[in-house]
């Protein structure tokens, strides 16, 4: 099959761990040790969050007194595909030496005119307390929201309208590459009067791009993995239960929470919808059987799997 993986933040940085480089690079390696078997028998594409070190980084950014202005978040969202898929990279190479793994840099479309650029929405960086949020508000002109007991920082997550080089990424894989790309959710990008493309002020979310990525590739099936086992209905109630199979219609009419599961059930259903393919939403560790079809939530037209 050909297969397009979207890990999830987590499985690079686990909340409240030091965005320290050697910890991440740890963790990157534990995520292929689950993910090597998979490319070794499929043709593979994995995208990725980067979240927590989009944010780093602009922070970095914006305390260099070398700098008359922080660099923009196109720009630091090309650095972080370029420095987590060079660790992706690494760890697919030396887990599966006879294979060909590429990084590549990518751009995802956007509506410039999304009103999403009026609404920031999409965490990035690390938690703080409300005092400090405060203190970010006033002093840089940060936009702080609520995510769970602590405060981040939040801009404009644009929905994502195409990857430009997806015709190069099905070139690579149709070659036998496995292909590391659209991390982030790729580097946003809009098309100015001229119809030049100009980078955006945005992070896309990466399992919305990443629908679109394996639509574009024409994967077979597209897997989200983070931290829980599968989708849960009632989540954190009594009645709490997994969602095992089910399809697009049955899935968004549970109403998941915009800031945690909702964009990845979106994701999935935008995928099934469009191609008549298996989405699926389950754990990093689960990942094999989760293409068997023995875990996670496989979401396909008819609730059905395998066919």
């Amino acid at each position: 099959m050909r297969i397009v993986v979207a890990l999830g933040g987590n499985a690079l940085l686990e909340r409240g761990q030091k965005p320290d480089a050697r910890l991440q690079i740890d963790n990157v390696n534990t995520a292929v040790d689950a993910l090597a078997p998979l490319a070794a028998e499929h043709e593979f594409v994995v995208t990725h969050g980067n979240g927590p070190q989009v944010g780093v980084i602009a922070l970095q950014s914006a305390n260099d007194p070398k700098l008359s202005e922080p660099y923009p978040f196109d720009t630091l969202g090309a650095m972080t595909q370029g420095m987590i898929g060079y660790w992706l990279q690494h760890a697919f190479g030396n887990a599966l030496p006879d294979n060909r793994v590429v990084c590549t840099v990518n751009q995802t479309l956007v509506d410039k005119d999304d009103p999403a650029f009026a609404n920031p929405t999409k965490f990035v960086g690390e938690v703080y307390t409300e005092e400090q949020a405060k203190e970010f508000e006033a002093e840089r002109g940060w936009v702080m929201k609520p995510d769970g007991p602590h405060f981040r920082r939040v801009v404009g997550s644009p929905d994502p309208q195409s990857i430009v080089e997806s015709d190069v990424v099905k070139d690579l894989v149709n070659s036998g590459v496995t292909v590391i790309c659209s991390g982030g959710g790729g580097i946003p990008v809009y098309r100015d009067s001229d119809g030049k493309l100009r980078g955006a002020e945005a992070v896309i979310d990466k399992d919305l791009s990443g629908a679109i990525l394996s639509e574009e590739v024409g994967a077979d099936m597209f897997v989200i993995l983070t931290d829980v086992p599968a989708v849960m209905e009632d989540f954190g109630t009594p009645d709490q239960r997994e969602i095992n199979r089910s399809t697009p219609e049955e899935m968004r009419a549970k109403g998941f929470a915009a800031g945690s599961m909702g964009p990845k059930v979106e994701a999935a259903c935008r995928f099934v919808e469009k191609t008549g393919k298996a989405a699926a939403i389950g754990r990093l560790a689960d990942a094999p059987k989760i293409i068997a079809g023995e875990a996670g939530t496989i979401i396909t037209r008819d609730g059905k799997f395998p066919a």
